[in-house]
């Protein structure tokens, strides 16, 4: 193996923009800023998810964004900034990377994760 996981994850920490849960919460209500749940269905179910975020699994996030392809999704034509975030903040870093890649610039992740939104006592949707 060249690369582990980690190494994929803190390459990606290092190009992509990081966001606290404090800072991310002061974003929550602001217009054209739009939070990107990356996890599995079942993960959001069992656990709750940020309020207002937009769930798009991991798998599909590329095809989504890309207005070329034929799953794309509006929402994310009319975000300003996209808050990604998954349960640790490893699917999101991933995600994260892949979208600047793609030359999105309006991207950052959340920091630690939902868990760390969680740890926070911040709110949380059904």
């Amino acid at each position: 193996m060249k690369k582990t996981a980690q190494q994929l994850i803190d390459e990606a920490n290092a190009i992509v923009d990081q966001i606290t849960p404090t800072e991310a919460n002061a974003l929550l209500c602001k217009d054209g800023v739009l939070f990107v749940d990356l996890r599995d269905i079942r993960e959001l179910w069992r656990e709750g998810t940020i309020p207002g975020a937009m769930s798009a699994p991991r798998g599909m996030l590329e095809f989504w964004v890309d207005p070329e392809c034929k799953y794309h999704r509006k929402a994310f034509d009319d975000a300003e900034k996209l808050v990604l975030f998954c349960a640790s903040a490893w699917r999101s870093a991933l995600a994260a990377r892949a979208l600047l890649e793609m030359g999105m610039n309006n991207v950052c992740h959340l920091e630690g994760g939902f868990t760390a939104w969680r740890d926070n006592g911040l709110e949380i949707a059904p």
